[in-house]
């Protein structure tokens, strides 16, 4: 049945559908108590990166130093997965792969052998049900696993990781900004080119351009302020993508992603068992420290003012057409870059969360919004208002919403 709040991670279609009431992201998140179960300590605003970020032990830039072919930027997820399988760590990789009939669409699959990795590489849009393989997995004998999920997968497995019986549970995490439907993604392609069918690559890139690539070996480049963005519809993002508060996917052992890497990947190692997955690349992987440039505050201020303007819809961008290909040349030469871009995007996520559940979904702000997020929105002039914060536990129960 519809729900307003779901991105049918899977756990609805298990035969134990009712664990949706309490494993779901989207009801009464705790997020300190979860960091602490996964990671043995929460984030500590202290600690520099922690607030935005989420517990980590280190963060690195990092690239193999023989990109693998086919991936969507040098492989490091996809061959973590392959040596966890080859040394004999799991039984199995869960993980999504694209559909035979539409290359775009997500579908989970079970990864047994090394080679079978080479299928999953690259980047796919839309949602699916990866964790309701967890009891199929468990019924062929697997008893190590590796999950490689979003956050809304990897929030619902941590909730319930204590029940599944597995020995071992190893989390790669990528984060997730804004997810939508295959068909409605198809839409989005069909105003980037003429010939969508022809694409084969889509990155949103660092630099604020998004990056094309063609069956023929084309390479088009965008800046992220030309894009069709007031030709797609209101909700193509839904109200679960805008009111997210883990980008970086924070319960994940490692999370590995781009946005703090410059034109490389962020990795940020979580705890002990997220140490044992980069050890596992060795010198096939080439390490740095992130670095950081440029201010975010200006270009978080007017996304906050477009997402107000917008009344619920996409940011609108108020800007004369004139001066959008100007900007678009400047934004990448001193807009934020590295650590300042990741933070200022985590900002921006935070803000949306307020703004959208404060407009659509009211009643639940006070148990979806960590008081985390209450303390990066506060230097934007955004403050609780009566009602909207509530720091301390309460009894949890399931919503009608999430029942299947």
């Amino acid at each position: 049945m519809p729900r307003t709040l779901c991105t049918d991670c899977g756990i609805s279609r298990t035969t134990t559908p009712g664990r949706c009431g309490h494993a779901c992201q989207f009801i009464r998140p705790d997020y300190a108590g979860m960091e602490t179960q996964v990671h043995g300590r929460s984030r500590d605003p202290s600690r520099p990166g922690e607030l935005h970020f989420g517990p980590f032990r280190r963060m690195v830039r990092a690239a193999m130093a023989t990109p693998r072919p086919g991936a969507q930027w040098t492989g490091i997820t996809t061959r973590i997965a392959e040596r966890l399988l080859e040394t004999g760590a799991v039984d199995a990789v869960l993980t999504m792969a694209p559909d035979p009939d539409d290359k775009w669409r997500p579908v989970p699959v079970l990864v047994t052998k090394p080679e079978g990795m080479a299928r999953c590489r690259g980047m796919r849009m839309g949602y699916a049900p990866l964790l309701a393989l967890l009891e199929p997995a468990r019924e062929r004998g697997y008893r190590r696993l590796a999950v490689v999920g979003i956050p809304c997968q990897v929030h619902a497995l941590r909730r319930l990781e204590a029940e599944l019986g597995f020995e071992r549970l190893y989390v790669i995490g990528i984060p997730c900004s804004d997810n939508t439907t295959t068909e409605r993604f198809h839409q989005f392609l069909n105003l980037l080119s003429d010939r969508p069918e022809t694409i084969t690559y889509l990155e949103f890139r660092a630099d604020f351009y998004v990056e094309l690539r063609f069956d023929d070996g084309r390479v088009k480049e965008i800046p992220f302020l030309l894009l069709p963005i007031s030709k797609l519809p209101t909700d193509f993002f839904p109200l679960t993508c805008r009111t997210c508060v883990d980008y970086t996917n924070v319960l994940a052992d490692i999370t590995v992603g781009y946005m703090g890497g410059q034109g490389e990947q962020w990795l940020l190692v979580r705890n002990e068992r997220g140490e044992e997955l980069l050890s596992l690349l060795g010198d096939e992987v080439r390490l740095s420290e992130p670095g950081s440039a440029g201010k975010r505050q200006g270009p978080v201020k007017g996304f906050i003012e477009n997402t107000k303007r917008a009344a619920g819809g996409l940011p609108l961008r108020q800007m004369p057409d004139w001066l959008r290909p100007l900007v678009g040349w400047l934004m990448p030469k001193v807009g934020p870059k590295g650590l300042e871009f990741a933070r200022a995007r985590v900002e921006m996520k935070a803000s949306e969360t307020v703004l959208h559940l404060r407009r659509e979904q009211p009643r639940r702000m006070k148990h979806m919004v960590p008081p985390h997020v209450w303390e990066l929105v506060r230097p934007y002039g955004l403050e609780a208002e009566p009602g909207e914060r509530h720091d301390t536990a309460e009894p949890e129960t399931a919503d009608p919403e999430t029942r299947a």
